[in-house]
């Protein structure tokens, strides 16, 4: 009894993987279809599940390398190939060759950049990513997607959002560092300031979800860039001074 409940746990975390890729499968579909609406929110969905299975096996204690192999594989599905497709099907396709180029380079460099990510993780600090999160930039995509789709004149700056993709395949390789979340010191921090700014931005979201998330992932990948000129600039000065 307590092998089969065992069994049925470590089972759990993966289940819910599982299901991650086959939203992300179904996200596919979707856009192939010209669901493009659907498809994004699928991308989302599939971003639940995915932040869901870590979780899950961190608190029954069930983690394994087979599970973090798993995971790999189905963020490529689910962040990489579903994305790509989405902005082919939505974008890409009018653009011939580069349309081709940038989803094929997005998907690949998300897959350099899982694979770089589960080889650097023992050693990796906690606090932060090296390079773009491939689920930010899966975000990134289908959060402008939907923009599109709710302000259609949008859709005469589609080369834009080719080459904003393109950047975030580049920032998924690099050595950019952006902040996890996964550890911050609340102590530091003032109760009340956390909860003024928690009801602000929930606030936002519920006014305008879409344009709220934009704003919040596009500054996200803006803070990294901008972020590491300003070292690179206060480095450069002290080496002359």
């Amino acid at each position: 009894m307590n092998r089969k409940a065992f069994s049925l746990i470590y089972i759990l975390p993966n289940l819910f993987t599982a299901t991650s890729v086959f939203i992300g499968v179904i996200s596919i579909i979707a856009a192939s279809k010209g669901e493009f609406e659907k498809a994004a929110w699928l991308i989302f969905l599939s971003m639940i599940f995915d932040g869901l299975d870590g979780r899950i096996a961190r608190l029954t204690h069930t983690t394994s390398r087979f599970g973090v192999e798993f995971d790999s594989l189905a963020d490529i599905v689910a962040f990489g190939v579903a994305p790509a497709m989405l902005l082919y099907f939505c974008c890409g396709s009018g653009y011939g060759k580069f349309g081709s180029l940038v989803c094929a380079i997005f998907v690949v460099f998300g897959a350099i950049r899982l694979a770089r990510f589960n080889v650097m993780a023992p050693k990796a600090e906690p606090s932060v990513f090296i390079g773009l999160p491939i689920p930010t930039a899966a975000i990134f995509i289908a959060i402008w997607i939907l923009l599109f789709s709710k302000y259609p004149t949008l859709h005469n700056y589609a080369s834009l959002l080719l080459i904003g993709a393109l950047i975030c395949s580049f920032l998924m390789v690099s050595n950019i560092r952006y902040p996890s979340f996964k550890k911050i010191e609340f102590k530091k921090m003032s109760a009340i300031k956390i909860l003024i700014v928690l009801i602000s931005i929930l606030s936002l979201l519920y006014l305008f979800p879409v344009e709220g998330i934009a704003i919040a992932v596009t500054i996200y990948i803006l803070y990294g860039i901008v972020r590491t000129l300003y070292f690179l600039i206060t480095k450069k000065r002290k080496n002359i001074v």
